[in-house]
């Protein structure tokens, strides 16, 4: 599944349709007033704060677009799909050679915050525990060193 970039939880999906609707309704009113204040201050040609408003009302209507596309394009994945094997959705517990036991939510990239146990699809981790099953032992090459861990739960 790496590579495949519109893949996403139905998690991620809600996620993405609330930022959306944050910026589609605070977020133009909060621009639409700084244009309106802006524009009582004078002369346009000269208006350095008119143009910033205008120039980040730019930026957000692109950012607005972007998740638009985004979300139209997405394919959410039926997280119980597979149970028993690592794939994309999947909750996945393991063991590391020191015996810590870490618990990953295998997700999109646009998903990813290992910090909160979401990584990603394309991370070293993630490409080395899909397909795995209980019981599997995976090494994991890392940029300093090699990982190894032990599946010990498939969610």
């Amino acid at each position: 599944m790496p590579g495949a970039t519109n893949l996403i939880t139905a998690d991620g999906l809600r996620a993405l349709e609330g930022e959306l609707a944050t910026l589609e309704g605070e977020g133009r009113r909060a621009i639409a007033e700084r244009i309106s204040t802006a524009r009582e201050w004078g002369d346009l040609k000269e208006n350095a704060e008119y143009h910033d408003a205008k120039n980040e009302q730019a930026h957000l209507e692109t950012k607005i677009a972007r998740l638009r596309e985004r979300i139209a394009g997405a394919v959410v994945v039926d997280e119980s799909s597979d149970a028993g094997v690592v794939a994309f959705g999947a909750k996945v517990r393991v063991r590391d050679e020191a015996g810590a036991e870490h618990t990953w939510q295998i997700v999109s990239s646009h998903e990813a915050e290992p910090g909160q146990g979401r990584v990603s699809v394309e991370s070293p981790v993630a490409v080395a525990l899909l397909g795995r099953t209980v019981g599997d032992r995976v090494t994991v090459a890392l940029p300093t060193r090699e990982r190894s861990l032990t599946v010990l739960a498939v969610e």
